[in-house]
C-alpha cells in the first residue's frame, strides 16, 4: 500500500514537474491593435474614404446652412418694415428650417459613423484571421491585444509584433483585386 501512495506521489510531482517546465516555455507575442489601425493601409484608406464623403455632404450642408444665416440676417432688416404678422411667420419658417438642417446633419453624421463602423468591423474581422494564421505559421502559444480594450497589462517590448501584422495586412490588402474595385466605390461616393 505504501508502495502505492509512494508512485502516485511520484507520478504527481512528476507531472506538476513537466507542466511548470510547459509553461516556462510558451511562447507569446502581442499586437498593439490602435497601432495596427493607424497604420494599416486599408484602415487608411476607409479613414480617408468617410472623410471625403463627410467633407463632400458637409460641404453642400454648409451651404444651406449659410443660406440660412443669410436670411436670417435679411430678416432682421425687414421684420419692422413688413409688420409683427409677417415677422412671426417668417421667423418661425426660418426656425423649422433650421430645425431641419440640424436633423439632415445629425442624420448624415450618423450616416456616415454607421458606414465607416461597419467598414472597420470587416478589417478587424479580417485581421483577427491574420492573427491566428501568424500565431499558428510562427508557433505562438498566444498572442495578446492591446489598444482600446487591453488584455495586456505588460509584455517585453521584444514580444511587439504590431510591425510584422502591418506589414503583413498592408501587403495583403495591396494584392487584394478587391481593391480595384474599392478604389472605383470610394471615386463613385465622392460624386454622391
Amino acid at each position: 500500500m505504501k508502495k502505492i501512495v509512494a508512485c502516485i506521489a511520484m507520478a504527481v510531482v512528476i507531472i506538476s514537474c513537466n507542466n511548470a517546465t510547459e509553461a516556462k516555455n510558451f511562447k507569446t507575442a502581442y499586437i498593439d491593435t490602435n497601432k495596427l489601425l493607424e497604420e494599416s493601409t486599408e484602415a487608411k484608406d476607409i479613414k480617408a474614404k468617410y472623410e471625403a464623403i463627410a467633407e463632400e455632404k458637409g460641404g453642400r450642408l454648409k451651404v444651406e446652412v449659410e443660406k440660412l444665416q443669410s436670411e436670417k440676417s435679411s430678416f432682421q432688416a425687414n421684420a419692422q418694415k413688413n409688420g409683427q404678422a409677417w415677422a412671426q411667420q417668417k421667423y418661425g419658417e426660418l426656425q423649422q428650417r433650421e430645425q431641419q438642417l440640424q436633423y439632415t446633419e445629425q442624420a448624415l453624421s450618423q450616416q456616415i459613423q454607421g458606414e465607416h463602423g461597419v467598414e472597420m468591423d470587416s478589417v478587424v474581422s479580417k485581421y483577427r484571421k491574420v492573427f491566428k494564421e501568424y500565431g499558428k505559421d510562427k508557433g505562438y502559444d498566444y498572442v495578446f491585444g492591446t489598444g482600446e480594450s487591453p488584455n495586456v497589462l505588460y509584455a517585453k517590448d521584444q514580444y511587439d509584433i504590431t510591425k510584422e501584422i502591418i506589414k503583413i495586412v498592408n501587403e495583403k490588402y495591396k494584392s487584394d483585386p478587391k481593391k480595384s474595385d474599392k478604389a472605383a466605390d470610394k471615386k463613385e461616393a465622392l460624386k454622391k
